[in-house]
């Protein structure tokens, strides 16, 4: 079983369900959605497009998905997840952009400071809980590609793309050919767009699990941001 602390708006809010229409899962029911394929793809080719996202469901990394050590629990993650929450307060991302990154389609936000220290401090609330990658772990990242300081933190940090490495995107395909990339970004502003300038609240993190290896992954839970008695008088 493999765990991973994501962000991800609440199941009601709109950019949530127009993401769960466009991968075809919701992360919240695992169950699977209505997909609307855009004009221009077939079933079949926009069940490929989105095959990679879908399986994790619609998200942001913040800790990128672990195995506990043999000596924490599962209670112990829960613990950890609603003690991190209270220590973060929320704020609010003034909109998002789609953006091509390598070969994949995802929504990036116009600003990304706040939520860039939000998922630095995670990866070193939560280390002390995550086992230590294993070599075939480590294989699949695929090392002699990346940077010296890459290599540093997939060693340190069992994920290579943290601290400065670390770009937050809420993810909308997988590999896109160059031949194909304008038609995929065109459907993603026409599905995506009258939401893309609205703020986005981050006022809670989600805990998402991976049965198995190779499992759709399913939000566990929902820990809200800030301090427990702050959210009472709210």
């Amino acid at each position: 079983m493999r765990h991973a602390l994501y962000f991800t708006p609440p199941a009601g809010d709109p950019l949530t369900q127009a993401a769960e229409s466009w991968l075809g899962r919701s992360a919240f029911t695992g169950k699977a959605a209505e997909p609307n394929v855009p004009p221009g793809f077939s079933a079949e080719e926009f069940h490929a497009l989105t095959r990679d996202p879908r399986r994790y469901g619609f998200h942001a990394t913040l800790v990128a998905p672990f195995r506990l050590r043999e000596e924490s629990t599962e209670a112990d993650l829960a613990s950890a997840t609603g003690a991190f929450a209270e220590q973060a307060g929320p704020f609010s991302m003034p909109g998002l952009a789609i953006t091509r990154i390598g070969e994949f389609f995802a929504l990036t936000p116009t600003e990304a400071r706040q939520v860039s220290a939000l998922a630095s401090a995670a990866v070193d609330y939560f280390n002390n809980l995550r086992a230590p990658p294993t070599e075939a772990e480590i294989a699949r990242r695929k090392p002699e590609l990346l940077s010296e300081r890459q290599r540093l933190y997939l060693h340190r940090h069992g994920y290579p793309y943290v601290k400065e490495e670390f770009r937050f995107h809420l993810t909308l395909t997988g590999p896109v050919e160059a031949a194909t990339a304008a038609h995929v970004e065109a459907a993603l502003k026409n599905h995506f767009g009258p939401l893309l300038s609205s703020p986005v609240a981050v006022s809670a993190v989600a805990l998402f699990t991976e049965a198995e290896l190779g499992a759709d992954f399913i939000v566990r839970s929902i820990h809200r941001l800030g301090p427990s008695e702050a959210r009472k008088c709210a």
